[in-house]
C-alpha cells in the first residue's frame, strides 16, 4: 500500500455527460485504493484548484467526459498549477474532442475517414446542398460532444432539416457524414514500452438500435464481442489504423478509437476518445481485461506513469 502520493479523481463538472464520469470516477477511485492509501475524488467546480492545493495532490487522474474537461482546458489549467495527470495534455484533447478537426488531421496523414460536409451556424447551407454533397443516407453529429449526445441518422430531407437544426443546440459546427454500413469496432490503445493496441472490440445492440447514449451506459444493452470477429487481416489493419490515430493527434498515455467496418470494405474512421470511460459499461477496462491488465492494475499503472513523466523518468513515446 503506497503512502507517499495524494492522488485527486476529478469528475463530474457540468457537461451533459457529468454523471457518467461520476460513475467513472467512483470506480477509478475505487480500484486506485486498494494500492494507495490517499486517494480522493475531486469534484470539477469552481473550486477545484483550492481543492488540489489544499490537499496537496501530487496526481491527478481526470476522468471527465465531454465539455470542459475533455477538451484540454483542465488539461492547461493542471499545467499551470505544475500538477502531473493522467492521459493526453492540452493540444491532443483539443484535437480529439472537434470532430471537424481531428478528421481533417485523419485526412492529412491519409486515415480513412466518411465522407462528409461541415456546417457552421453562421453560414449554414440549404438541405438540398447537403444533399447534393453527401446524399440523403447521413449521420448528423455536433461537431464537440461525445458519447453520441445529439447525434442523429438520417434518409430523407426532412430527417436531415430536423437533425441539423437540433445538432445546433450543442454547439455552432455540425458535422454531416455519409452513412456507412458495418460492424461497431472499437481499439483501446495503451502506451507501455510501446504504443499498443488492446484487443479489438465490437459492440452489438438489440436489432433495430444503435450505440447510443442509452445503451452505451445501461447495463444489458449491448454485448462486447472480445476478440471481434473481424477477418485476421481487418482485425490487424483497425489496430494499426488506431495506432496511427493515436500517433497522429498527439495522444498520451491511453485513448480509444472508434470505428465502422463495413463488409469487405476499408475500415472507417469515427473518432478518437482521449479519456475512455471508465464505468461497469465501458469497453477500455474491458478490453484491457481480455489483454491481461486487471482494472486495478490499469489505474495504478497510469497513475505512476503520470508520476514517472513529471520526474523525467517517462518521455512520449512515438515508437
Amino acid at each position: 500500500m503506497r503512502e507517499d502520493i495524494c492522488i485527486a479523481v476529478v469528475c463530474g463538472g457540468k457537461s451533459r455527460e457529468c454523471e457518467v464520469s461520476r460513475v467513472s470516477g467512483r470506480c477509478v477511485a475505487g480500484a486506485l485504493e486498494k494500492n494507495y492509501r490517499n486517494v480522493i475524488i475531486v469534484e470539477l467546480d469552481e473550486s477545484i484548484g483550492k481543492s488540489l492545493t489544499e490537499n496537496r495532490v501530487d496526481v491527478v487522474f481526470p476522468v471527465l467526459h465531454g465539455v470542459p474537461g475533455e477538451d484540454g482546458t483542465f488539461q492547461g489549467f493542471l499545467d499551470v498549477l505544475g500538477i502531473p495527470y493522467v492521459g493526453s495534455g492540452v493540444l491532443a484533447s483539443a484535437y480529439a474532442i472537434d470532430k471537424v478537426v481531428a478528421k481533417a488531421i485523419f485526412t492529412k496523414y491519409g486515415l480513412p475517414v466518411a465522407p462528409d460536409m461541415v456546417i457552421e451556424k453562421t453560414k449554414c447551407p440549404s438541405v438540398k446542398d447537403i444533399i447534393d454533397k453527401v446524399g440523403y443516407d447521413v449521420v448528423v453529429k455536433p461537431a464537440g460532444e461525445g458519447s453520441a449526445i445529439g447525434v442523429t441518422f438520417c434518409r430523407n430531407e426532412r430527417e436531415i432539416d430536423k437533425a441539423v437544426r437540433k445538432a445546433f443546440n450543442y454547439g455552432d459546427k455540425v458535422l454531416v457524414e455519409k452513412r456507412i454500413e458495418g460492424k461497431e469496432i472499437t481499439v483501446g490503445i495503451l502506451e507501455r514500452n510501446n504504443i499498443e493496441a488492446l484487443p479489438v472490440v465490437e459492440v452489438r445492440t438489440p436489432e433495430g438500435s444503435w450505440y447510443d447514449f442509452e445503451h452505451r451506459y445501461t447495463p444489458g444493452l449491448s454485448e462486447h464481442i472480445i476478440p471481434a470477429l473481424l477477418q485476421k487481416d481487418i482485425y490487424k489493419r483497425v489496430q494499426k489504423l488506431a495506432i496511427m490515430a493515436h500517433k497522429v493527434l498527439s495522444c498520451r498515455d491511453l485513448s480509444r478509437v472508434d470505428f465502422v467496418v463495413p463488409d469487405g470494405g476499408e475500415p472507417i474512421i469515427l473518432e478518437v476518445n482521449t479519456i475512455p470511460g471508465m464505468t461497469p459499461t465501458s469497453l477500455y477496462p474491458d478490453a484491457a481485461r481480455a489483454f491481461g491488465i486487471s482494472f486495478q492494475e490499469l489505474v495504478a499503472y497510469l497513475v505512476e506513469r503520470a508520476i514517472g513523466r513529471a520526474q523525467g523518468i517517462v518521455k512520449k513515446n512515438n515508437s
